[in-house]
């Protein structure tokens, strides 16, 4: 899965990495959704209740709401948790953060027992959201400002949107580069950098996976059999990266998500380069048609897009189109070398992804055999 530092945590390193994504929306305090000239109820149509009106409205249907949040560690969300309860104190929110591959299984085997827990799910699992919104599962909804979010991030008709626009990328430490810092991923195989990177595992995290894709199509496998010389500590989790380089124990940390806004403060360096590949993509969130608390669920996905919410997102980026983020950066889906809508191709071919998944694999050293493309018969992203 992935995640993030809380936003104060990465304004106060600038462009350090997010290690919390618990961020989305932590310092937001009073919103009001965007009214529309569309009838209040229509299902085709963007929601027009405000978000105290909501509110009122989801304290009537039982003031409870359950939330499945992608996540590395339980404790991820704790900002949306405390912004959302400080901003409505009376809805009863669970918030249950896991790695998004795991949270569908446990959506899939509920639907099959009759068991539904949450009314809300909040996955990097894009795959997920296609297929469900196929089967029927997802609830067809316009939350307030729908038609101001960028066309990449929302579901022609409201099955899906996506709340948090979300980049990954490596870091580094400044203190720890010095002078001499890596402009781009090409560098990381310098053998200066031999035994100071940490990066999370590739084929345990798909994010993390199409970022090591985007390397290999721009830099060749001759590059990926060189940073697996450079005894590289992975672990588990796309905030593992983050804490290495935060904690000082590496120099480098890749995979994993950051803040790209400028700021001379900064203890790291969240690194994007001008001709030179990363990622990004947005994170789904869906009400399930089977909630037991559809409204206090579409009060949360208001919330998560209204315009207080997304001005204070933890590194400067909205799905909405009217809000600009800081100045040097421009909006996520205006950097080409972002491949925002490779993302969603890209975990769609599930047997394509199991082919990259397994020669990473081989390539860093969890199975035994000839590191090549060759050796399982099939080149990924040939």
């Amino acid at each position: 899965m992935s995640r993030f530092l809380s936003r104060r945590s990465v304004l106060t390193a600038g462009a350090g990495a997010a290690l919390g994504l618990g961020a989305i929306g932590a310092t937001a305090n009073t919103a009001s959704a965007t009214p529309a000239t569309a009838s209040r109820h229509s299902a085709g149509r963007e929601e027009t209740r405000t978000l105290d009106e909501l509110y009122q409205a989801a304290l009537k249907e039982g003031g409870k709401l359950v939330v499945y949040a992608g996540g590395d560690t339980p404790t991820q969300q704790d900002g949306t948790k405390a912004a959302f309860k400080a901003r409505f104190p009376d809805i009863d929110l669970t918030l249950i953060v896991d790695y998004s591959k795991y949270h569908d299984v446990r959506v899939d085997n509920q639907f099959a027992t009759n068991t539904l827990v949450p009314d809300v799910v909040q996955l990097q699992t894009l795959q997920d959201f296609v297929r469900w919104n196929q089967q029927g599962r997802l609830l067809r909804y316009k939350p307030a400002g729908f038609s101001k979010l960028h066309t990449s991030f929302r579901d022609p008709q409201g099955a899906w949107v996506s709340v948090a626009a979300i980049a990954f990328s490596f870091l580094y430490g400044t203190d720890a580069v010095g002078s001499d810092a890596p402009r781009n991923p090409r560098d990381l195989v310098d053998p200066k950098w031999k035994g100071r990177i940490a990066s999370s595992y590739p084929h345990d995290d798909d994010a993390v996976l199409y970022l090591y894709s985007l390397y290999v199509q721009k830099y060749g496998w001759e590059w990926v059999a060189k940073l697996a010389a450079q005894d590289v500590r992975f672990a588990r989790g796309s905030n593992s990266p983050g804490d290495a380089v935060f904690s000082g124990q590496k120099a480098i940390g890749v995979g994993t998500a950051g803040s790209a806004v400028p700021s001379t403060s900064s203890p790291a360096k969240f690194v994007i380069a001008d001709g030179h590949p990363f990622m990004g993509w947005g994170q789904r969130a869906a009400v399930l048609k089977q909630a037991k608390n559809p409204t206090a669920a579409k009060l949360y996905l208001n919330w998560q897009l209204s315009a207080e919410v997304q001005r204070n997102s933890f590194n400067g980026w909205s799905v909405r189109t009217d809000i600009a983020p800081p100045a040097g950066l421009k909006p996520l889906w205006e950097y080409p070398n972002a491949h925002v809508d490779g993302f969603p191709e890209f975990m769609a071919d599930r047997a394509e992804v199991e082919r990259w998944k397994q020669t990473f694999a081989l390539y860093f050293g969890e199975v035994k055999g000839d590191p090549t493309p060759g050796w399982l018969g099939l080149r990924p992203g040939a």
